[in-house]
Formats: structure tokens, sequence, C-alpha cells
């Protein structure tokens, strides 16, 4: 996690950027990156998130405001003098060129001596557990290996700030998660600043010290990964991150912490008020499946509605049960698999509940 009073090394300040003078693909975006932090953007296609990184590594302009790297302004650097790492979905290795010589490349731009790229190469395939590869080309290399030389090459002359682009998009699952866990020991070991772009929620969640949440050109939220899981601030949010049980309805009541929200024709809920507009204005509820009780022991929840079990799917480690409850036949709850859980046969009646502070009242 960032200190509060950290360093900041990269600052977005009121940018915008349009490609056609028209529409704002990226909209007034003030943003401050820590030195040392891993900071993830994460949003659907087409949110801004990857045009925001494509100005930090010069690659487009900033339509509006300014980009500020270590105290300069960098709109007018362009890329090759900026001190960035770049790691991309499709590697960009050179396939004429072993392993080490794509390594040495940025070196030999830099014109460092032999001695010293030999060194840092032999240190850059160590820390990514390569060491025996210098020899090989990219075209004899698995997904992983080549994904693992990218990130080498990034860090090899030593930047300021490394960007990664969806690195990690092309690999299979189990060595994206594997791979995911590596880029954050090597951040944690180096303690470089890095800046990644992703789609995908949980890895994001998984390596970030803060993400922040895209959608149409703007920070929904910025957040360490369990406040934003935890805590969403609006509905976009609760909806992109995890799974979450959605209930519509009506704000009747507020009351300090709690407020009440009439459930479509169902009853009422008492809820957090998030981000409400007030009594008679509509709301949306958000509820985590892990949050929700089956069978609850009397008084123990506030919120306590019949539901009817549709579908059990058997996840290992808890069966996600789908149900239908206050007219919504998609609610979701998860049942643990371990002793003393209710098991559930699907047609038939149960009670669900859950605790007031668990349901968040957020914009409709």
């Amino acid at each position: 996690m960032v200190a509060e009073n950290a360093e900041i090394l990269v600052r977005f300040e009121e940018v915008q950027k349009s490609y056609d003078g028209e529409v704002l693909v990226v909209k007034n975006l003030n943003l401050d990156i820590s030195k040392g932090e891993f900071l993830t953007m994460l949003g659907p296609s087409g949110s801004g998130k990857t045009t925001c990184l494509m100005m930090l590594a010069g690659f487009e302009t900033a339509t509006h405001g300014k980009i500020i790297l270590d105290g300069e302004s960098i709109n007018n650097v362009p890329p090759h003098k900026r001190d960035i790492g770049m790691v991309f979905q499709n590697y960009a290795l050179f396939p004429h060129m072993t392993v080490a010589e794509n390594l040495a490349y940025p070196l030999v731009v830099r014109k460092m001596s032999k001695a010293d790229i030999e060194t840092r190469v032999e240190r850059a395939l160590d820390m990514v557990q390569l060491g025996g590869f210098a020899g090989r080309r990219p075209a004899q290399l698995s997904g992983g290996q080549a994904q693992r030389v990218a990130v080498a090459r990034a860090l090899v002359f030593e930047p300021k700030l490394v960007l990664m682009d969806e690195p990690l998009g092309a690999l299979d699952k189990q060595l994206r998660e594997q791979m995911q866990y590596e880029i954050k020991h090597i951040h944690d070991n180096l303690g470089v600043t890095v800046v990644y772009v992703t789609h995908d929620q949980s890895e994001a969640l998984t390596m970030s010290d803060r993400v922040a949440v895209f959608n149409d050109g703007v920070i929904q939220q910025l957040a360490p990964p369990d406040q934003l899981y935890e805590l969403p601030e609006n509905s976009f949010v609760a909806q992109f991150i995890g799974e979450n049980n959605k209930l519509s309805g009506k704000v009747t009541g507020v009351n300090g912490a709690t407020c009440t929200v009439e459930v479509d024709g169902s009853g009422e809920v008492k809820a957090v008020p998030v981000n409400i507009d007030g009594i008679g204005s509509r709301s949306s509820l958000s509820l985590r499946p892990e949050r929700v009780m089956v069978n609850p022991s009397d008084g123990v929840c506030p919120n306590v509605f019949d539901a009817r079990v549709e579908e059990l799917i058997y996840l290992g480690d808890h069966m996600r049960t789908r149900v239908s409850v206050c007219g919504h036949d998609d609610f979701i709850v998860k049942v643990p698999n371990s002793a003393g859980h209710v098991h559930l046969r699907p047609g038939e009646t149960v009670k669900v509940g859950w605790q007031a502070e668990d349901c968040r009242a957020l914009d409709a």
C-alpha cells in the first residue's frame, strides 16, 4: 500500500482527449500516481483507460491539460526520451534477435558499455527466472516465457516508470494467474512504479495498490482493491467489480446511518445510504452474494425474505445458488460447502437474510 505522504511521480492535470474534435474519450482527468505504486486502470472497452496509458507513453497527445512526470511536463517530449518501459499484449519482441539481444537493445540505444550491458541482461534474466534462455529466439519460447522476456526488457534499463497494456491477455487462465503473482513480486522487490491497464477485474484486484475504475472517459472510483469491492460508490462500480446482487426500488426513509428502500412490490429493505437523492428518489441496492445468509436465526437480520431455489451450481468450496426473491429471479447466494450448512434443493422455499450494513443504496 502506498504511504499517505508518498512522492508523486505522475500527475494528470485536467487532461482531455478527443480524436475528432467533438467527442471526448477522456474527460478532465485529474490523477496522481505515487513513486513505487502499482496503479491499475480498469474498465470496459472504450472507457478511456488505454488512451490514458498511450498519452502517458507519448504515443497519443493530450487535446487539453498537462501530463507531468517527475515534476516536468512531458506533453511535448517524444516517447523515446521519457525514460518509460513498456510491456504490450503481443510482447513486441524482435524475432531475429536472441533473448539476450532483445534485452540488450534498450541498453545499446542508450550507449551503455558492453560490460554494463552483459551484467544488466544477466540480472534481468535471473529476475524473471530465465537464466538459461539467453541464446534462444522468441519463436523458441512459450507464451509465458515470451511475456517474461518482455517484462525483463521493460525493466532492464531501470526506468522511472513501467507501463503495461493488457500484458497477460494472450495467456491461458492458469498461466495468467501465475504471471500476475510474478509481476507483483517483481514490483515488490524492485519498488518500480507500474501503471497497468486491463479489463480483467480479478487481475486488477490481485495486483494493485490502487485501482482507477474508468467508464465513459471518467474515473468512477479510485481506491485500494478491498475498498472497491466492499464499498462501491456507485452502481457502475458495484456491477463491474465482482459479482453483485442488484435490487431496484424507491427510498421511503432515511434515519442517520441507514435508509429504507421499498423494493418494487416486494417489501422494505434496510440499507446504508451511499449515493441517493433523498426520500422519494429511485435507488439500486448493491449486495454481495457471500453476505447473504440462508435460513438465518430469528432476529439476526433486519432484512429477511422468502426465496425459491431456482438453480444450484457446485463450485468446490461453495454452492452458487440462484434464487427468486423480491421479484428477481437472478439473485445469487454463495452457500459455503462446510459442515453445518444447509443442503438445498431446486424448487424448495427458504428464508434469505442480510445485514443492513452489507447492503448499499446507490444511484438508480
